[in-house]
This record gives C-alpha cells, structure tokens and sequence, in this order.
C-alpha cells in the first residue's frame, strides 16, 4: 500500500468512499449523497489552507481510502494549534490496517505544520474506530450524548485527542 498526497484525479474514488459512509453508517452524521462539486470545492479549500488530503492506493493502483485534517473549532486564533482529522476507508478495504496508516501519516504532517493537537469525532457506536484511535495512543475526553440525529435515532459523538509533540 502507498500513501500519497491526493491529487484532483482522485476525487472522483475519494467521493465513492465518502458517499458510500454517509448511506451506510453514523461515521458522518450527513443524511444525503454530495456531489462530485462539493468534494472539489472542499478539496480547493484545503489546499487553499495548506491542509493535506491523503489517499492510500492498493497494490491495483485505485484509492482505497483517504484522510485529512483541517482547523479545529473554525478561525479562532487560540486554537491555531489544534487540528481535527478525518480518515474513512472503501468498505471492502477496512480492517486491514489501511485506517492506521493514513492516521499515522498525517501525525508528522500535522506536527511540521506546528500543531501540537489532533481531535477526532467519532460515533460512540463506532467500536472499531474508537479502538483504532486508542491504539494510536488518542485518549477519550469527551462523550456528547445524543448530539446527533441519522437513521431515526439519536447518536452520541466522543471527542479524542492526541498530543503530537511538546510546544
């Protein structure tokens, strides 16, 4: 498996994974598809930013998953130094370690940027993601319940975070 920086040729692969989430889990808290359009724009917006967008390509050459992490809690300023990622996998890929490279990859990004903090989101349904994170050494500190709504009911969303290096 390579990771790489994404290019605009992957969207299309990067949009099959983050639609695929959004129908069939709480991964995203989204109801509806997006368009091939908006992944464009959001992708425009972190290179805009100097956020990284990374895909992990299988032995075939085709995307198999992807991450990314962008600012935390909007412009504030006394945030600057925290960041909040995101990493999803192509269904047929997941479990297989994929997940842990992408989110490790990006810990020396986020750390050369300056950033001292990464948060995750993640559904308390999630066991898999949870355990994921906990692996890499985020630690849970916060549980919102029921925060969320998706598939007619409500959904509980923990907070994770990781120290990247001392400041």
């Amino acid at each position: 498996m390579l990771v790489r920086d994404a290019i605009e040729g992957d969207l299309p692969s990067i949009l099959a994974i983050y639609n695929e989430v959004i129908v069939s889990s709480t991964a995203i808290y989204a109801d509806d598809p997006v368009s091939l359009h908006n992944r464009v724009a959001w992708f425009a917006q972190q290179k805009e930013r100097r956020f990284p967008v990374l895909v992990a390509i299988g032995p075939d050459g085709v995307v198999i998953g992807y991450s990314a992490f962008g600012e935390w809690r909007g412009a504030w300023p006394g945030y600057r130094h925290t960041v909040e990622h995101s990493v999803h996998v192509r269904a047929d890929r997941r479990g297989a370690g994929v997940g842990r490279t992408l989110v490790e990859t990006m810990f020396p990004r986020a750390a050369a940027m300056g950033k001292h903090v990464m948060i995750g989101g993640i559904d308390a349904a999630n066991s898999a993601s949870l355990r994921l994170h906990e692996k890499l050494g985020f630690q849970r500190v916060a549980h919102f319940r029921e925060v969320g709504r998706k598939f007619d009911r409500w959904l509980d969303l923990v907070f994770v975070q990781r120290t990247l290096h001392a400041a």
